[in-house]
């Protein structure tokens, strides 16, 4: 599980957990351009989740 964790989500330089947003790679024809261009960013992961997710790291 942590090699799976730690190639979906990466620790900015002030400790923020960013990961991929979802729905990237599959089914992108029927997406409109700015959908598609807004899933390149990356997302923050929710307060809740990230104390969990640091034991993994």
């Amino acid at each position: 599980m942590q090699k799976s964790f730690t190639k979906r989500i990466r620790v900015t330089r002030n400790g923020k957990m960013i990961r991929r947003k979802m729905a990237q790679d599959h089914f992108r024809a029927k997406r409109t351009g700015k959908q598609t261009r807004n899933k390149r960013k990356g997302a923050s992961l929710v307060s809740a989740d990230v104390n969990v997710f640091k034991k993994y790291i």
